[in-house]
C-alpha cells in the first residue's frame, strides 16, 4: 500500500489595520498574487475610513477588534487563526509581498519557529522608509534588548513576520500597543523558540498615508515593556541592578557618617546613618529576591520543558 504524501501546510496572511484604506487593496492583491491559496484576513482595529469595506471588496476576510491598539489586534489574531503557517504583515504597503517566500523558507527547511523580516540592512543603505528618529529609536531599543538579553537581533520592531502554528498559539501576548513586537520577541526568547531574521525590502508609505506611531508615547511604552519583561523573565539581572543601585546610594550616604566618625569620634548625623543602613538592607534584599525568583523561574522552565516532551 502506497504511503500518502504529506499535505502542503495551510497558509494565512493576517494584516492588522487601522485606517489603511489608501493601501489595503494593493496589499491584498500583492499577497494574493504571491500566495493564491492563502487565506487573507484583515484585523480591523476600529478604522474610521473604508479599510474594512475595501478589503472585503478585494476578497479578504475581515475580523473586527474593538480594543484600540495593534497589540489587541494581534491578540485576536493569535486566538483566531489556525493555519500551519501564519504571515503577519502591516497594511501600510511599506513591505513587499514577493519577500514572503524568503521568509517562509526557514520555517520549511531550517526548523525556525518565527522568521522576522529585517528592514534595517536595506533601509539604512538606501535611506528609504526611515526618518532619523526612526533610526535612533530602532538602534536604542535594539541595543538595549541585545545587551540585557544577550541576543544579536537587528530589527525587533519589524511588522513583517512568519510563524509556525504551535508558536503563535503558544506565546501569550499582553501588550496592547506598538510595543507588542518587542514583547513577542522577548517572550519567544524566554520560551526557547528558534527565531531568525531575513533581510527584506522596505519603502516609504505612499503619499497621503501616515504612520500611527507616536514617537514619544509608543517609544516610552516599548522601553517600559523591555524593563517589565526583564523583571519577569530575567529577575536576577533586574534585581541585581536594582539592588546594586540601592547599595551604592547607601554606601555614599554611609561614607559621610563614617568620615565624620573617623574625624570626630562622634555620630551626629543619625538620620543619614539610618537612611544609609536602610538603603543597603533594601539593596541586599533585592538581590536575594532576584536569586529566589531566578531559581523559581528555572524550575518552572524545567517543568514546562518536560511537559512538552511527554
Amino acid at each position: 500500500m502506497q504511503e500518502e504524501e504529506n499535505p502542503s501546510p495551510t497558509i494565512a496572511v493576517a494584516i492588522p489595520c487601522y485606517n489603511e484604506a489608501l493601501t489595503i487593496a494593493g496589499v491584498v492583491a500583492d499577497f494574493r498574487k504571491q500566495l493564491p491559496q492563502a487565506d487573507i484576513v484583515i484585523f480591523d482595529n476600529n478604522s474610521s475610513d473604508d479599510t474594512a469595506k475595501i478589503a472585503k471588496e478585494n476578497g479578504a476576510r475581515v475580523i473586527y477588534e474593538k480594543k484600540q491598539g495593534k497589540g489587541y489586534a494581534m491578540q485576536r489574531m493569535f486566538r483566531t487563526m489556525d493555519s500551519d503557517i501564519l504571515i503577519m504583515v502591516d497594511g501600510d504597503a511599506t513591505y513587499f509581498a514577493e519577500d514572503v517566500h524568503k521568509l517562509i523558507a526557514p520555517l520549511l527547511h531550517d526548523g525556525a519557529d518565527m522568521v522576522v523580516g529585517n528592514r534595517l540592512q536595506q533601509s539604512f543603505q538606501k535611506d528609504k522608509g526611515f526618518t532619523h528618529s526612526h533610526r535612533f529609536g530602532n538602534a536604542l531599543f535594539r541595543c538595549l534588548l541585545n545587551y540585557l538579553f544577550n541576543t544579536r537581533y537587528q530589527d525587533i520592531l519589524s511588522g513583517y513576520r512568519v510563524m509556525r502554528k504551535d508558536f503563535y498559539q503558544g506565546v501569550p501576548l499582553l501588550a496592547g500597543g506598538f510595543e507588542v513586537e518587542t514583547e513577542l520577541t522577548l517572550q519567544s526568547l524566554d520560551r526557547g523558540y528558534f527565531i531568525t531574521e531575513v533581510p527584506i525590502q522596505y519603502t516609504n508609505r505612499p503619499q497621503g498615508s501616515y504612520s500611527k506611531i507616536s514617537k514619544f508615547k509608543d517609544g516610552s511604552r516599548i522601553i517600559l515593556t523591555i524593563i517589565s519583561l526583564l523583571r519577569d523573565y530575567r529577575p536576577m539581572i533586574f534585581f541585581s541592578y536594582l539592588g546594586g543601585a540601592f547599595i551604592l546610594v547607601g554606601v555614599f550616604f554611609g561614607s559621610v557618617v563614617i568620615k565624620e566618625y573617623y574625624l570626630t569620634g562622634l555620630i551626629t548625623r543619625i538620620p543619614t546613618a539610618i537612611l544609609s543602613i536602610a538603603l543597603v538592607i533594601v539593596g541586599v534584599n533585592a538581590i536575594i529576591s532576584g536569586l529566589i525568583l531566578s531559581a523559581v523561574g528555572r524550575r518552572q522552565k524545567e517543568i514546562t520543558s518536560r511537559a512538552k516532551n511527554t
